[in-house]
């Protein structure tokens, strides 16, 4: 069968499947479980709009728990085995991860990404947001800031490897070097620093997600608040940060904590760069590398990952709820 008609016939079951499914549970719930009719028309009318709700949601639901809970139970699960799943060895494979070395250094480079790129990308697409504001061109600057949201990770680590190149005819930093008479590098083999060059990478691209929302948050700010404070002698800076910033703290505490999401799964650009080497490895990348080992630690690795991302994801739900109220 052609894959357009395949694609065409799974559209066509699928919504049809959803059309009928909230049909025939209106039709079910309206007439077989609570009829409005009888003596109990009322009580059966607000039983049956209570109920109502969980059944549109019960696909959705379904599916969640399908794909989203039943892995996570089953990762952990799988994580007590060894990599054949013949044998149950319990913790062992957390016990191999906190004797390991590298593993230690994956969550110490992870810890780094947390702490620098999303306060950078937040801070640098806040400032960007405060100055194009006003400006004629800032729309201009804004799109040209935003154009790397359009890159893939991969896409974005092969344009800056031409700037980390050694060859002083490629590379940036190494022409700068060349000029002031230093020898050439490869930045991406200095150890510990390595690091905060692939973290720029990151920041370039999510500073322009961080840019727009908080653009738009600036916007939302009344205008009277502004005009007082300047009438009552404020000064930039002072309208800035004391105006501004705490009628927004909302809206960056969820651009902060959603970069940060990103930056705990991030995988991309350090496996393209360097491939974990030089120590640079990530849990991710470290992960991916003993999927391909005869051990059964990559499963670990994975639910660390996750009970690592739990609080951050929590605390953005916590304040995403907090800015609609």
């Amino acid at each position: 069968m052609s894959p357009l008609i395949q694609g065409l016939l799974t559209i066509l079951i699928g919504v049809g499947g959803c059309v009928g499914y909230f049909w025939a549970s209106n039709v079910v719930l309206d007439k077989v479980v609570f009829p409005a009719k009888g003596p109990n028309i009322g009580r059966n009318i607000n039983r049956a709009n209570a109920v109502r709700p969980w059944l549109f949601m019960l696909p959705a639901l379904a599916a969640l728990g399908l794909y989203l809970v039943y892995p996570v139970f089953g990762s952990f699960w799988r994580s007590l085995f060894n990599r054949s799943g013949a044998d149950f060895i319990g913790l062992g494979n957390y016990s191999l991860l906190m004797q390991d070395g590298e593993f230690r250094t994956a969550l110490f480079n992870n810890f780094l990404w947390v702490l620098v790129v999303p306060a950078l990308s937040t801070f640098l697409g806040l400032l960007v947001a405060q100055l194009t504001d006003k400006l004629r061109w800032g729309n201009i600057a804004k799109s040209l800031i935003f154009m790397p949201m359009a890159i893939s990770f991969v896409g974005a680590s092969l344009i800056w490897k031409f700037v980390y190149a050694v060859d002083p005819e490629i590379g940036i930093i190494n022409a700068m070097r060349d000029a002031m008479g230093f020898a050439p590098l490869d930045p991406l083999q200095v150890g510990f620093w390595n690091n905060f060059f692939l973290m720029v990478i990151l920041v370039w691209i999510q500073t322009g997600f961080a840019m727009v929302i908080l653009s738009a948050a600036l916007r939302g700010i009344p205008d009277e608040t502004v005009e007082a404070a300047i009438i009552d002698g404020a000064s930039p800076a002072q309208i800035f940060f004391r105006i501004k910033i705490p009628q927004i703290m909302g809206t960056i505490v969820v651009v902060w904590t959603t970069i940060t999401i990103l930056v705990l799964k991030v995988f991309d650009i350090v496996y393209t760069m360097t491939g974990g080497n030089f120590g640079t490895q990530i849990l991710p990348s470290y992960m991916m590398e003993y999927m391909f080992r005869d051990d059964g630690r990559a499963t670990a690795v994975a639910f660390v990952i996750m009970i690592i991302v739990l609080p951050v994801m929590v605390w953005n739900i916590v304040q995403a709820r907090r800015e609609v109220r």
